[in-house]
């Protein structure tokens, strides 16, 4: 796999499944995932949490409770940008997407966890990291791991 894909890949057979969990993202800011708090109560599961961009752990409640005093910004209206999906299947119907955000200057790494269930996608987790810059990302070859660290690659 070249150094590229490493954050990037998707098996093929995912390929479906990237672009329906691509349209919810990010999440509370498309209107596929949803615009009234019904409709982010039934998208989220009942022990959904998660970890925002500043490190703070936020609750489902509180997430809502924000959510119905303050709707949330239109991703497409504000015109966010997102870039470098990826998807890894967790479990039968569990799977990890991660992508870059970019909102104007500010650039954020995500991972959300999705479960399709019977009465549709639901995530389980969610997590925003502050990337200083999309040139920050470290993926070497086995050789130059083996340069770096000093032994070989598998160690």
């Amino acid at each position: 796999m070249a150094n590229e894909e490493i954050f990037t890949y998707v098996e093929p057979e995912l390929f479906p499944v990237l672009e329906e969990l691509r349209r919810r993202e990010p999440i509370f800011h498309t209107r596929e995932f949803g615009t009234t708090i019904e409709d982010f109560e039934s998208a989220t599961s009942p022990d959904y949490w998660e970890v925002g961009a500043s490190g703070r752990r936020y609750s489902r409640d509180y997430i809502l409770c924000t959510l119905a005093k303050k709707p949330p910004v239109d991703a497409v209206s504000a015109n966010w940008r997102i870039r470098d999906l990826g998807l890894r299947r967790l479990g039968p119907d569990t799977y990890l997407l991660t992508y870059t955000l970019h909102q104007g200057e500010r650039i954020t790494r995500r991972a959300t966890i999705w479960q399709e269930t019977a009465i549709g996608w639901r995530i389980l987790y969610h997590q925003g990291t502050i990337a200083g810059s999309e040139d920050d990302d470290i993926a070497s070859s086995a050789e130059g791991l083996s340069a770096i660290c000093g032994g070989p690659a598998s160690q």
